[in-house]
């Protein structure tokens, strides 16, 4: 399988060889096993006060008085989970493990699958990736392309490779529903280009709107399929896809 390396230019800069990992079998169910396990595995624990609703001195008045056999303070209900201000019958519990398990062959095993998500067309357009019509994935550019320091420098690569309809598509935000407009997320973004280089994250391509980078030895699922849905728009340098074949 070969993919045509690009220059800054959007031209044709020869052709390579990809590595055997781009052609691993297209396994869904894998890739969202494992994106829910990381997330599960970076939950912080979380549980109640192990005395809430418990601080009170209230007492069930016993039978021979007509009222059912509830601790009462002042004549209110209290401490029982059917009482106002009362204990949960069954809370959350701070000692339970929130993570999943995953064998460490289906984690690679999901990961060189997302990887290979990226080269079909068809599926990074069904993510909702907006990109030109002859685009040839994966995108693969030189080397050069991790030099660069300036974002614009970046943009103006991503309009020459056709696909800077994307960053146009996450750039628009929408309005977040329910509680979490007050807590901080009012927002949210679509996710668009992903940038994988070879030494050290781009620093050009950090800010663009819904992008992310990576290192082609760190990139994870995650990062390949965000939502736990394979096949992210994602652009390669040279020396990446080369380091990414010892995946």
């Amino acid at each position: 399988m070969e993919a045509t390396v690009h220059d800054l230019d959007g031209e044709d800069d020869g052709t390579l060889e990809l590595p055997s990992v781009f052609e691993t079998q297209h396994r869904p169910d894998l890739v969202r096993r494992a994106v829910l396990a990381a997330q599960a595995n970076r939950k912080q624990d979380y549980g109640s006060d192990e005395y809430a609703g418990l601080r009170t001195p209230a007492e069930s008045q016993g039978s021979g008085r007509g009222m059912a056999h509830v601790p009462r303070e002042n004549g209110q209900g209290a401490r029982v989970p059917q009482t106002v201000g009362g204990r949960r019958a069954h809370p959350p519990k701070a000692e339970k493990d929130q993570g999943l398990d995953l064998n460490d062959k289906e984690r690679k095993q999901a990961t060189r699958a997302a990887i290979a998500a990226t080269t079909d067309a068809e599926v990074v357009a069904d993510r909702g990736h907006e990109f030109d019509d002859d685009v040839d994935l994966p995108l693969v550019v030189s080397d050069d392309f991790e030099d660069l320091v300036k974002t614009q420098e970046v943009v103006d690569v991503l309009e020459a490779l056709g696909v800077h309809s994307d960053i146009e598509r996450a750039d628009e935000t929408t309005v977040r529903a329910g509680r979490g407009t007050t807590r901080g997320r009012k927002y949210k973004r679509a996710t668009s280009v992903l940038f994988v280089t070879s030494e050290e994250p781009s620093k050009a391509a950090r800010n663009l709107a819904g992008a992310d980078v990576a290192t082609a030895r760190e990139v994870n699922t995650e990062d390949l399929a965000p939502g736990a849905e394979p096949g992210r728009l994602t652009v390669w340098t040279e020396s990446a896809v080369a380091e990414v074949a010892d995946r």
